[in-house]
């Protein structure tokens, strides 16, 4: 006798994912609502006005331009620095390979203000370098790299990626014929995720940046918290507006190609 499954959905279940929707997104829209409107305390019936985002951009629109590129700077630096790392810790034998990797995952599990502390102390007197971009840049590589390393050596250790580099070196490549040609290439829908992971999370970070960056040097999210904190409701509401126009679309575009890649190398 054969059982046939019910695709019915269950009201309870998706009355469930109705409240967790309502409960995640309600705080974004209002906090869109009172970047839009003349006075938050009256609402909406106080009239809606673009002049808070004026004011926004006016004062924190080269933060904009910044974050992008410091995500995409901080994604270039850790497939430069993490796809040979990722190799070298999938193929290594070595007892302590497994111990570096620990290593490399403690910026992950201490707080983004030890972190930032630590590289303060280390290189914060040299002051051309403390003063530029550069000196978030190496905070933020630090803090994503063990994203993308993990997840890139996982893609290297597929027994049938062992078996094909195997084959290569069977048939006379390179290291560099090998690595390059044939196993970049294999891994490649594993990059684009840890690149969308790493360039994600560069945005977003505040709490490292907040201790590292300068005057002269804010990104996004601390020109956000600096609107909450030096001006009215309204203002620092219009910031979050101008942070969900910048990178939601950014973030959606990346995801797109992401998934066509994979699709691509998976088909």
């Amino acid at each position: 006798m054969q059982h046939k499954h019910s695709t019915t959905r269950s009201p309870f279940l998706f009355a469930v994912t109705v409240a967790v929707s309502v409960f995640m997104i309600a705080p974004m829209l209002l906090s869109v609502m009172a970047g839009l409107v003349n006075n938050y305390s009256s609402g909406l019936k106080s009239g809606l006005t673009l002049r808070w985002l004026g004011e926004v951009w006016e004062v924190y629109g080269n933060t904009v331009g910044a974050s992008l590129l410091l995500a995409l700077a901080c994604v270039a630096g850790t497939i430069v620095l993490g796809v040979p790392c990722a190799y070298a810790l999938a193929r290594s034998r070595s007892r302590w390979a497994h111990t570096f990797e620990e290593l490399l995952t403690l910026p992950v599990a201490v707080p983004g203000l030890a972190t930032a502390l630590a590289l303060i102390l280390a290189y914060g007197q040299v002051t051309a370098f403390r003063q530029s971009f550069a000196f978030i840049l190496v905070g933020h590589i630090v803090f994503t790299l063990p994203f993308m390393v993990r997840t890139v050596s996982s893609a290297f250790q597929r027994d049938d990626l062992v078996a094909l580099e195997e084959a290569a070196r069977s048939l006379g490549a390179s290291f560099r014929q090998r690595f390059l040609g044939v196993l970049v290439p294999a891994v490649f829908p594993a990059i684009v995720a840890g690149s969308l992971m790493v360039f994600t999370l560069s945005v977003g970070e505040f709490n490292l940046t907040w201790m590292l960056h300068t005057p002269l040097t804010r990104t996004l999210p601390v020109g956000l918290a600096d609107s909450y904190a030096s001006m009215r409701l309204e203002v620092g509401s219009a910031y979050t507006l101008v942070f969900f126009a910048v990178i939601l679309p950014v973030l959606w575009i990346l995801q797109y190609l992401a998934n066509l890649i994979q699709k691509r190398h998976g088909t």
